[in-house]
């Protein structure tokens, strides 16, 4: 069976922010959830974890961070491997898309909360 932990790299504990919401939909949707954040706190009863911590068996990144923040991560999300890495609106990054090209690494530009609610994050 494919498990599909995934790393939210963007994370708030405001329950207006599109992270937050995909964070409380992945859990109800039972997927293991790493929420990762530069402000500390909890979301769906999760320790939001620092930036740039070593996580291991991720499947998917999904991103919530725009793409002038995220080339402090390039590295960190190549290391991490991870099966595909999701560009929610906003996020969308051909730099990013192209390094995951090299690699191998599936990407999409995606909004998480759509794939979970028309059940095809699975897919």
């Amino acid at each position: 069976m494919v498990k599909f932990k995934t790393l939210v790299i963007g994370a708030s504990i405001n329950p207006e922010r599109y992270a937050y919401k995909a964070i409380h939909l992945l859990v109800k949707h039972e997927i293991e959830v790493v929420p990762m954040a530069v402000k500390p706190g909890f979301v769906a009863n999760l320790l939001i974890v620092s930036p740039l911590i070593v996580q291991i068996d991720i499947h998917t990144i999904t991103l919530y961070i725009s793409a002038s923040k995220q080339e402090s991560y390039y590295d960190f999300i190549l290391k991490i491997n991870p099966k595909r890495v999701l560009f929610n609106p906003g996020t969308e990054n051909p730099k990013l898309a192209k390094l995951l090209n090299e690699k191998g690494i599936l990407w999409e530009n995606a909004c998480t909360l759509v794939l979970l609610s028309t059940n095809q994050y699975k897919t």
